[in-house]
């Protein structure tokens, strides 16, 4: 791995903020972000990206290189949730092994947000229709995850009247399109296409927004996913050594597939990495808040501590920079 990458990732503020909260809470701080905070962060940051891509993407337009980057995202969201089910089968029950596989189907938009920000700060350009790929992979991997429960426990008869239970469908496709970062997400998305369309004076108002708060709002996020991260350490006993490889080697498998796919498209640096994040990354927001509603055998510390105790810190620190040495080999710059 080229050291200069890693030491330009770690020494970015970001980064290096969600260093101070793991560092805090290792050496008992008493730092804390007050409840209210991290969640209007979430947001803000949701809405910025999501106005920023719809902004380019209706400069870019659908062209055919956007509708199979799109419809390769779609597949990858409903591809490794099902490989991930058969590899996490061989240790866990059907309940905690579709809540994990839906978590690594999804996505981690504060992770695709710190890519964003590395491409930046080295120069490397990117298309904004990538987040129309975030938003389009965040649902199907919960839909998939749930039918992977319905499906199995079907098979096995482990639940009597289970499609009575919190697996109706109605409720699935709610919370898999309805919970509030997708919604805000694909929301902003459109609104940012319209503005730009119809409005593009509108744009010039939303730039202080969504531009100069931006870098400083996703530092103060990560200062506060650090907090969260660290003391969900504590939870990896319970995860177990298989989890615990599970957490490490999927983003490797994931982001390796994600790269044969930019390879096939032709995809650019910057977009290839992008793409190579998403098949990567893991959900610790939407995907959990719909299996605590969906699948309440399933047990949290398994699928938050893998996806945000391992997986998140592993690809903020380790895996970006390490995804855009393998590009920076095999892709020339364009």
């Amino acid at each position: 791995m080229d050291s200069s990458l890693v030491l330009q990732n770690l020494l970015s503020p970001p980064v290096l903020f969600f260093g101070l909260g793991l560092i805090a809470v290792l050496v008992r701080s008493d730092l804390e972000i007050p409840a209210p905070l991290p969640k209007l962060f979430s947001l803000y940051l949701l809405l910025a990206i999501g106005f920023k891509g719809g902004l380019e993407l209706q400069h870019s337009g659908l062209d055919r290189q956007v509708l199979l980057t799109m419809g390769a995202a779609v597949t990858m969201s409903l591809v490794v949730p099902i490989s991930s089910f058969a590899v996490l089968r061989r240790r866990l029950d059907p309940f905690n092994a579709a809540a994990v596989a839906a978590a690594y189907g999804s996505i981690s938009a504060v992770t695709f947000i710190t890519a964003e920000t590395f491409l930046v700060t080295m120069g490397v350009s990117f298309d904004g229709f990538m987040v129309a790929a975030l938003a389009l992979m965040e649902s199907p991997a919960i839909i998939v995850g749930l039918l992977l429960v319905r499906f199995s426990t079907h098979r096995q008869g482990a639940r009597q009247g289970l499609s009575e239970g919190g697996l109706g469908l109605g409720s699935v496709f709610h919370e898999a399109f309805l919970n509030s970062s997708v919604f805000l997400l694909v929301g902003s998305l459109v609104i940012g296409y319209l503005v730009a369309a119809y409005n593009p004076a509108g744009l010039t108002k939303m730039e202080p927004f969504t531009e100069q708060l931006f870098y400083g709002a996703l530092s103060f996020f990560l200062l506060d996913m650090g907090i969260v991260a660290a003391q969900r350490l504590q939870d990896l006993r319970a995860a177990g050594g298989f989890l615990i490889g599970f957490a490490i080697g999927a983003p490797l498998v994931h982001a390796l597939v994600g790269f044969a796919v930019a390879l096939l498209l032709h995809l650019p640096q910057g977009d290839a990495l992008l793409f190579m994040v998403l098949c990567a990354s893991a959900s610790y927001i939407a995907v959990p808040a719909a299996m605590r509603m969906t699948v309440p055998e399933a047990n949290p510390s398994l699928y938050i501590t893998s996806a945000l105790g391992i997986t998140f810190p592993f690809n903020i620190v380790v895996g970006i920079p390490l995804y855009m040495v393998l590009v920076q080999r095999w892709i020339p710059v364009t």
